[in-house]
C-alpha cells in the first residue's frame, strides 16, 4: 500500500518557527509510521516562494527577489536537514517543473470553462494574499484573519468558478467524513461554503513575482495568484505536468495544515481537482496555534521560539517528543520550558531512562549482561497480555492523528514494566535461589523495552536506534512484524551499557521570553473564613438585592462555534461563542468532566456576557457559562427551544 503525506509548503517571508517545526515533526512522524508498517511512502515539504509579499519582502532588504527566496528557502532546507527529516522531495514554487505544471492545470481548467477573464475590484490583504468582500471585513477596513489594514484594488483578473462547486463539495464532505480532522472543524468548512461561494481570483497584474500564464494564451501581463500556484505543489512534486513519475501516489493519504489556512485547502484545493478531473486527497488535518507561556508569539514581544534555539539547548528528539505529546491534534498548545523540562524529567528520564538502566544493571548483576526469554510466558503471562493490549491499540490513535494519545498509550508499557520489576522484586529471588524467575522478569522487561522502542522510534528515530542497539536487534519492518504484529520474544542476546539517554535538567536552559514567569508562585491557601460557603443561618433579607443590581448582569444566548479541550487540565474547555456580536468570544469553562467538546459544537448556552475578561491557565476568558451542579453531577443551563445568538435573557 503506498501513502502520500505533505505538510503545507511554507511562506519565505521568514525564518522557520516553532509552528512551522510541529508541522513537519507529525508529517514526518506519520511518514516514518507508514514505512516502520511495511507501507511505500512519498513525503513531501518545501517552500512556497510567490507573491506580492516576498516580492515586497526582497524590496526592503535590497536584495533580488529570487536570490531572497533562494536564502529564505535555503534556511528551511537546512533546518528540516539538521532535525533529519526524512522528506522524499523539497520542492519550490520557483522550480521550473512546478512552474510547468501550474501551467498546464490553468490551460485544462481554461479550456474547461472553469477559468474566464473578467475586472475585479475588492479589498485585498497583502499578507494573506487575499480578497474579501467588504462583509467580512473588520471596520470595513481591516482583514478578518490577520487585522492589518486592506487595500481597494481593481485590475483586470482570470477567474475560477468556484461557486459551480458548491454542491459537489457539500456532498464530498458528507461522503467521506474523515475528509477534514480533527472532525470537530467540519462545520466551520461546511458553513462556509453553504453562506455562498464567490468565483476565486487567479491570477494579478499589479505585480511580476509569479508564475506565467500558458503561452498560448499570449497574456503576459497577467501572473498567476498565489493560491492556486501553491496548492498545486501537491501534485507537481509527483510529475505532474512533466512526466507523472510518481503520480501513483496520489491522491494523497495526508495534507497537515495549519488552521490558518484550513480554508484554502479544505474549499479552493478540492475544487481545482475537480476541475482537473483528479481524485480529492483523503484526508486534510488542520492543527492549532502555538503560544508561549500562554502568550501570542510576535516578533514586537520578543517571545518567538526558534526550534533551533530550542533543539541546541535540550535536544531535538526531545523537543519532538515534547510537541507530539504536549497537545491534542488540531488544539492550540502552549510551549514553556517549564513544561518541556518536567516531560524530559518525568516521562523521559523517570520512566524510559530509568528504566533501561535498571535491567542493564541487573543483568549485569545477576547473568553477566545474557538475558534469554526462554521463561518469560512461563512467569509473566499477565504483563505479556497487558502489553500486547497496549501495542494493539497504538494504530488506531496514529490514524486519527492522535499523537498526543499514542504516548500516552505507549507510555503505560514503561508502568507495565516498573510494576513488574515492583512486584516480583527480582533482586529478593536471586538471594532465594529463584534465578529463572529473577531472569524471567528481567527478560520481560528488555522485551517490553524494545517493542516499545519500535513503536516509539517513528517519534524518536535516533533515541530509539541507540535502544535497540543496546537490546542488540534493528529497528525496521521486519522487527515490527515480529515483535509487535507476531507478538515474538528477543532471543538470546548480551545488553549493552549505555550512557543516559535523558539526564535530568534542573534549571531552563535558554533565556525566558519577556515578562514570563518560569516558577510562578504558589497561591495562598484561603483561609477558614474566605472558603465558607453560603450560611444557612443568615436571615433571608441579609441577601436580597435590588432589581436594579440584578439588571447589571447581562445575561445573553450563545452559540458554541468550537471547542477544544485546554492542554494540561482536566476540567477545562475553550470555547468560540457567538452572541450576536461583531467578533466571537472566547470562553473558558470548567466543565470538560461533563460535557466532551465535540459534543458542545452548535449547541446553545447561558452566557453571562459583561464579566471583566480574565486569564485562566494562561488563556484569556470573555465571559461565563450558566450552569446547575449537585451531587449529581454538573448540567448547562440551556434555552427551551433555538434563540437567535445574543438574544437577552431577562
Amino acid at each position: 500500500m503506498s501513502k502520500y503525506i505533505t505538510t503545507p509548503i511554507y511562506y519565505v517571508n521568514g525564518e522557520a518557527h516553532i509552528g512551522h517545526a510541529y508541522t513537519t515533526f507529525i508529517a514526518d512522524t506519520t511518514a516514518r509510521y507508514e514505512r516502520l508498517k511495511g507501507n511505500e511512502t512519498y513525503f513531501l515539504t518545501g517552500t512556497d516562494e510567490h507573491g506580492q509579499k516576498i516580492e515586497e519582502s526582497a524590496q526592503k532588504h535590497g536584495k533580488e527577489t529570487q536570490i531572497f527566496a533562494d536564502e529564505i528557502s535555503a534556511t528551511f532546507k537546512s533546518l528540516w536537514d539538521e532535525f533529519e527529516i526524512s522528506y522524499n522531495k523539497f520542492i519550490r514554487t520557483t522550480d521550473k517543473d512546478h512552474m510547468a505544471g501550474v501551467q498546464k492545470a490553468f490551460l485544462h481548467m481554461f479550456n474547461k470553462g472553469d477559468i474566464y477573464k473578467d475586472f475585479y475590484e475588492g479589498h485585498y490583504c497583502v499578507s494573506c494574499e487575499t480578497f474579501f468582500p467588504e462583509m467580512q471585513l473588520i471596520d470595513g477596513e481591516f482583514c478578518p484573519d490577520c487585522g492589518r489594514a486592506t487595500s481597494i484594488v481593481k485590475e483586470e483578473s482570470y477567474f475560477f468558478k468556484l461557486s459551480e462547486y458548491e454542491d459537489k463539495l457539500l456532498k464530498h464532505y458528507e461522503d467521506n467524513p474523515d475528509f477534514i480532522m480533527p472532525r470537530s472543524r467540519v462545520n466551520e468548512v461546511k458553513n462556509f461554503v453553504k453562506g455562498g461561494l464567490r468565483d476565486l481570483s487567479v491570477t494579478r497584474t499589479s505585480f511580476t513575482w509569479g508564475v506565467k500564464m500558458p503561452e498560448s494564451l499570449n497574456d503576459n501581463k497577467h501572473v498567476m495568484y498565489v493560491w492556486l500556484d501553491a496548492l498545486l505543489n501537491y501534485i507537481t512534486a509527483l510529475g505532474y505536468g512533466k512526466d507523472d513519475a510518481n503520480m501513483d501516489f496520489w491522491p494523497a493519504s495526508t495534507h497537515f495544515v495549519g488552521k490558518d489556512i484550513l480554508r484554502f485547502h479544505a474549499i479552493y484545493w478540492p475544487a481545482f481537482l475537480m476541475s482537473l478531473d483528479l481524485p480529492l486527497p483523503k484526508t486534510i488535518g488542520a492543527h492549532g496555534w502555538w503560544t508561549r507561556d500562554g502568550e501570542k508569539m510576535s516578533k514586537s514581544k520578543g517571545n518567538v521560539v526558534s526550534p533551533k534555539e530550542v533543539a541546541d539547548a535540550y535536544g531535538m528528539e526531545n523537543l519532538r517528543y515534547f510537541m507530539l505529546r504536549e497537545v491534542p491534534f488540531g488544539q492550540d498548545g502552549d510551549f514553556s520550558q517549564r513544561a518541556l523540562i518536567d516531560r524530559i524529567n518525568s516521562e523521559l528520564s523517570n520512566d524510559l531512562g530509568n528504566l533501561l538502566n535498571r535491567i542493564i544493571g541487573m543483568s549485569g548483576k545477576y547473568s553477566e549482561y545474557e538475558i534469554d526469554s526462554v521463561d518469560v510466558e512461563k512467569y509473566h503471562t499477565k504483563e505479556l497480555e497487558a502489553m500486547n493490549k497496549v501495542l494493539d491499540s497504538l494504530d488506531h490513535y496514529m490514524s486519527e492523528m492522535q499523537t498526543h494519545r499514542y504516548l500516552e498509550e505507549l507510555w503505560r508499557l514503561f508502568s507495565i514494566g516498573n510494576t513488574a520489576i515492583t512486584e516480583h522484586e527480582p533482586w529478593v529471588k536471586i538471594k532465594n535461589e529463584q534465578k529463572d524467575e529473577a531472569l524471567a522478569t528481567v527478560a520481560l522487561v528488555a522485551n517490553i523495552l524494545a517493542k516499545a522502542a519500535i513503536m516509539l522510534s517513528p517519534v524518536m528515530p535516533k533515541t530509539t536506534e541507540t535502544i535497540a542497539d543496546a537490546l542488540n536487534f534493528e529497528i525496521n519492518n521486519a522487527s515490527y512484524i515480529d515483535m509487535v504484529i507476531d507478538k515474538k520474544l528477543l532471543k538470546l542476546f548480551n545488553i549493552k551499557k549505555v550512557p543516559p539517554l535523558f539526564p535530568r535538567i534542573d534549571e531552563p536552559l535558554m533565556p525566558e521570553a519577556p515578562n514570563a514567569e518560569p516558577n510562578p508562585p504558589k497561591k495562598e491557601k484561603k483561609s477558614s473564613k474566605q472558603k465558607e460557603k453560603f450560611d444557612s443561618s443568615a436571615s433571608f433579607d441579609d441577601n436580597l438585592i435590588e432589581i436594579g443590581q440584578f439588571f447589571e448582569t447581562s445575561l445573553k444566548i450563545g452559540t458554541v462555534l468550537e471547542a477544544e479541550e485546554v492542554p494540561k487540565s482536566k476540567k477545562l474547555l475553550k470555547l468560540k461563542v457567538s452572541l450576536g456580536e461583531k467578533d466571537t468570544r472566547q470562553i473558558v469553562a470548567g466543565i470538560r468532566e461533563f460535557y466532551s467538546a465535540e459534543s458542545l459544537v452548535d449547541t446553545q448556552v447561558c452566557v453571562v456576557a459583561n464579566l471583566k475578561p480574565a486569564k485562566l491557565m494562561g488563556i484569556m476568558s470573555e465571559g461565563m457559562l450558566l450552569a446547575a451542579k449537585d451531587e449529581d453531577g454538573l448540567c448547562l443551563i440551556r434555552p427551551e427551544k433555538p434563540k437567535k445568538a445574543g438574544t437577552p435573557i431577562g
